[in-house]
């Protein structure tokens, strides 16, 4: 039986991108983890326990490369996982031609940068699942970042917002823009809960222009575009415009376009534009995204069907964090 899903499709390339390392073997590469007392695959598996056989095996790969670059710092070991996911990534499909494996190790790496300070879920307000990923991935994050990270979501409707952060026990801030001055200013604040939880602070914006003014007034460093509400409506406009705006001032902003719109039509039900928006998540991910990803965020065969592997987006970067943060402890104990 084949080690893994599409096994024929993945194997020629896996094999050069190993030999490369001077790995002779999908079976060196495990040794290789193994040696530093790695279980990867356990790893994997425990993040998103429906994941396929492709997934872990594309982390044991991905670490093994991390473990011979020499990689110490755990920022450094997450874009040395991407190769790895690239690397499983099935010629000519969507995930190859975005790049979606070396976005994912890219992510990971901005999230462990000590300049990376503010994380935003930039959703069109469904995310309970991203918000969710966002607490697992700052802990872990943090476990190797001198200052921890902090997490925001941004979303169309201020109702919903609250709705958000009484259900998840996070904090809900209300601002109010002013569009004579283009200031927005808070005007409300409640936690829902004591703990990890309410240091994520959950906002509702009434329009693009509140959107963007919410990005700059919390600094936020890196984000990703929820795909699934309102994306061509609020979430990438905003992001689009917040880089416009940042690369004015110099300031570095990493933006990633979430796959739920990637390489893919959109249902014109969600749109309220007809045929006429299909594609277009995918166009405007393009246009300002460092990083796209491809599929559903949380369905790993969703995910396979564009040529990655066998897991959920948001459990992907989960893993992508939990993998290198366990190569610097591994590499720090010899």
């Amino acid at each position: 039986m084949a080690l893994f899903e599409s096994y024929e499709r993945r194997i020629d390339k896996i094999n050069a991108v190993l030999n490369s390392y001077g790995i002779s073997s999908l079976e060196e590469a495990r040794k290789i983890t193994e040696d530093k007392g790695l279980d990867i695959y356990s790893q994997v598996k425990k993040i998103q326990p429906i994941c396929f056989e492709n997934a872990c095996w594309a982390y044991i790969v991905g670490v093994a490369i991390a473990i011979k670059k020499g990689c110490t710092r755990a920022a450094d070991a997450a874009a040395a996982i991407g190769e790895g996911l690239q690397a499983f990534c099935i010629p000519g499909s969507v995930a190859d031609q975005r790049k979606v494996g070396l976005g994912h190790g890219n992510l990971g790496k901005m999230l462990l940068e000590e300049e990376t300070e503010c994380f935003c879920f930039l959703a069109g307000h469904e995310s309970f699942a991203a918000a969710e990923g966002a607490i697992g991935i700052a802990e872990k994050a943090n476990k190797v970042r001198q200052k921890p990270l902090r997490v925001i979501l941004n979303g169309l409707g201020k109702d919903a917002a609250q709705i958000i952060s009484r259900i998840n026990g996070f904090t809900y801030v209300e601002t109010e823009m002013d569009y004579y001055t283009g200031e927005v200013k808070e005007v409300f604040r409640k936690s829902y809960s004591n703990g990890l939880r309410a240091k994520v602070n959950c906002y509702g914006a009434n329009d693009v222009t509140e959107g963007v003014a919410i990005m700059h007034k919390e600094g936020v460093d890196v984000s990703i575009t929820g795909n699934s509400t309102n994306p061509t409506r609020f979430q990438h406009p905003v992001a689009g415009t917040y880089k416009k705006e940042c690369i004015e001032r110099g300031k570095k902003y990493f933006s990633v376009a979430s796959g739920g719109g990637t390489g893919r039509t959109l249902h014109p039900d969600n749109m309220a534009a007809g045929p006429a928006s299909y594609g277009m998540t995918d166009t405007m991910g393009r246009m300002h995204s460092d990083a796209q990803f491809a599929g559903s965020s949380s369905v790993p065969a969703h995910v396979e069907m564009m040529g990655l592997i066998g897991m959920g987006n948001n459990p992907m970067v989960g893993a992508t964090v939990a993998c290198a943060v366990a190569v610097e402890e591994a590499m720090k104990n010899g």
